[in-house]
């Protein structure tokens, strides 16, 4: 039964359960775009099915995470599926267990309100978009908010981060960043800035139908 019910991965060389980031990060990545397209049913059409559907098994993946083991949930099965080629790497199972469980507070609190109530509100608009602020820096950055707060609830040091961001390292010359990216990062914030007060009349144009307008007239 242990062997069933646990969390994390027992892996030579390493004193600590473990789960593999990059699946992790898949998956993450799978969430964020089951929720952000559901949003996007309520913007444009005013329709929250989709929603529901999410939210529920967004929980239900996560209680399988965390109360069973991450190896049945669907997404992380579908996310290994995906990066099965790809070489793992390995994370702490402590930290992504108190990240997880975050996530089952946020989606339990989305449930009751949104398919139990039937209700929506700020709250509900605050919840959601953590939700996607902490799937967004998963999957994109390979950074687990969530595991951010680990350190203030456990006395117990933090092992094996994604990047090794948990351990004392001096950055590597590839890692650090000049003046000179720093200004043209500032230049490309500032040009759509900009462009918003001379470019805007042009953009705000409606594009035609490049082909139609190249078509003969038809003659009566």
């Amino acid at each position: 039964m242990n062997k069933f019910i646990s969390f994390g991965e027992k892996v030579d060389g390493y004193d600590i359960p473990v789960l593999n980031e990059r699946e992790i990060r898949a998956a993450a990545g799978i969430l964020f775009l089951a929720t952000y397209t559901s949003l996007m049913f309520i913007v444009f059409d005013g329709n929250f099915v989709m929603l529901k559907y999410v939210i529920s098994l967004f929980l239900l993946d996560l209680l399988i995470r965390v109360f069973i083991h991450p190896r049945f949930s669907p997404t992380l099965v579908l996310g290994r599926l995906i990066v099965r080629r790809q070489v793992p790497e390995y994370v702490g199972a402590p930290q992504k267990r108190f990240a997880w469980s975050i996530g089952i507070v946020l989606s339990a609190t989305m449930f009751y309100l949104f398919v139990i109530v039937n209700a929506y509100s700020p709250i509900t608009a605050a919840v959601c978009f953590i939700c996607l602020c902490f799937l967004f820096f998963e999957a994109a950055f390979g950074i687990c908010l969530g595991c951010l707060a680990y350190p203030l609830f456990f006395k117990k040091t933090v092992q094996h981060c994604p990047g090794e961001v948990c351990e004392p390292q001096n950055r590597q010359a590839i890692q650090k960043v000049s003046a000179g990216q720093l200004a043209v990062l500032a230049l490309f914030i500032a040009l759509p800035i900009a462009g918003s007060f001379f470019l805007q009349e042009h953009f705000a144009k409606a594009p035609h139908a490049m082909f139609k307008s190249l078509a003969p007239a038809k003659t009566k």
